[in-house]
């Protein structure tokens, strides 16, 4: 199993969580004061309430329910209800393999951790992730390539385009443009990437 593009860490800031999605399965993705990275299920053990709609306070998330606080592996650390009780080991969200790289964070099923690291993309830096309604493979016929790990220009800009597979034929584009690239530059590659989902999303409705 391989490494999925899961968010541009520019867009998951210190003291926050988001949503995300590996496979079928929904995540949270959030970091630490300190700058810690982790990925987990978007489920809070209590009530099933999304995580992705709690806090974060210094190295722990809480579920913004019953505030029911979680640390370093998902295990629960406080149960506010029940302020002196040591909540029990069973008690944790289970993990996600995460790791950053070139500004990218990627996760993987955590009994299934990819042995190598994710594909390099030196040269480069985030610029934006963007929802398709459309499936990978004709992303990637839009652009000109195939797979999941584009590579070419945008804009008159040297791009690299990660698409993250979804649910329900809809897929991320998570796009990189070249160190360096002026303003005015991003802003076309920017605008040529409105035009690719367009151009998607419309072969997806006449093939349908």
């Amino acid at each position: 199993m391989n490494w999925t593009p899961a968010a541009l860490s520019q867009d998951i800031p210190s003291g926050s969580a988001a949503p995300g999605q590996l496979g079928d399965k929904d995540i949270v993705i959030w970091r630490s004061a300190s700058g810690r990275i982790a990925a987990w299920s978007d489920r809070c053990p209590h009530r099933g309430m999304r995580l992705s709609h709690g806090f974060v306070r210094g190295e722990f998330l809480s579920c913004i329910y019953h505030g029911w606080r979680y640390g370093d592996g998902g295990q629960c650390h406080r149960i506010p209800a029940h302020p002196e009780l040591t909540p029990p080991d069973a008690i944790k969200v289970p993990v996600f393999a995460v790791t950053e790289s070139d500004g990218v964070v990627w996760v993987a099923q955590k009994d299934a951790e990819p042995e190598a690291p994710p594909p390099g993309l030196a040269g480069f830096s985030p610029l934006r992730t963007l929802r398709l309604s459309a499936r990978p493979e004709t992303v990637a016929a839009a652009f000109g390539g195939t797979g999941l790990d584009l590579r070419g220009e945008l804009g008159g800009c040297a791009v690299v385009v990660l698409i993250q597979l979804l649910q329900g034929d809809q897929c991320n584009l998570h796009a990189l443009a070249a160190k360096g690239a002026d303003t005015a530059t991003l802003d076309r590659v920017s605008a040529a990437l409105e035009a690719l989902r367009r151009q998607a999303e419309t072969a997806e409705e006449i093939a349908a």
